[in-house]
């Protein structure tokens, strides 16, 4: 599946690797993959990062959070090694940045294909995250999220029940790089466990004492 907003270069993604032995589906916007419905996930998604809905990172971590663990290629012109960091902690497998030869990018799903999914996808929750709007919708009710908010609660529902250290929430949450003090991410949680407590039945962030949060 490729999310590529650029028509043109949607097109030549396509033909190039129809011809390369691949059976492509191509969208031009986060929220037309989102709309899809996703009953059979794709073997491998090839995702620009400048999406004209959402950052194509945001839309990677609410497939995570929706169980989806396709492989992802990001496809982008940024290079700086902030944004390469940014995409694997959002959930991303690997990195090409335009322009680019139809070749590598083809040998690079190959290889995502081969290694498959890293792990058996846990069972998702009952979470519906729009990285368009930044909202998470829980049972016909949603609450708007800061972008920060909502990087920080999608990491959380990639791994439901799942521990996930300080450490590794801050990496998905904020740029590569940021200072960040520990008060800072319970303050974020904080406000994210109000939301969540707006949504009735909706999953509640629990702390595991000097380990993290976990999302049940």
């Amino acid at each position: 599946m490729i999310v590529e907003d650029d028509a043109p270069l949607r097109d030549v993604l396509v033909r190039s690797l129809r011809a390369e032995g691949f059976d492509p589906r191509a969208v031009g916007s986060g929220g037309e993959l989102l709309a899809t419905g996703l009953e059979s996930p794709p073997d491998v998604l090839l995702i620009d990062i400048g999406l004209p809905d959402a950052d194509g990172r945001d839309l990677c971590q609410a497939l995570r959070a929706q169980g989806i663990d396709s492989p992802v290629l990001f496809l982008t012109a940024r290079d700086a090694l902030t944004d390469r960091l940014s995409g694997f902690s959002a959930g991303g497998d690997d990195y090409v940045t335009k322009p680019f030869d139809i070749e590598e990018v083809a040998a690079r799903l190959r290889a995502l294909l081969k290694r498959g999914a890293s792990a058996a996808a846990p069972d998702p929750l009952e979470l519906a995250l729009d990285p368009s709007e930044h909202t998470i919708a829980y049972r016909g009710r949603s609450e708007s999220l800061t972008p920060t908010e909502f990087r920080l609660l999608a990491a959380l529902a990639a791994r439901p029940s799942r521990v996930i250290s300080r450490r590794d929430l801050i990496r998905s949450a904020w740029p590569y790089g940021a200072i960040v003090q520990d008060n800072t991410l319970d303050v974020y949680v904080a406000r994210l466990r109000r939301k969540l407590g707006r949504l009735p039945g909706a999953p509640t962030i629990k702390t595991a004492h000097s380990l993290g949060y976990r999302l049940q």
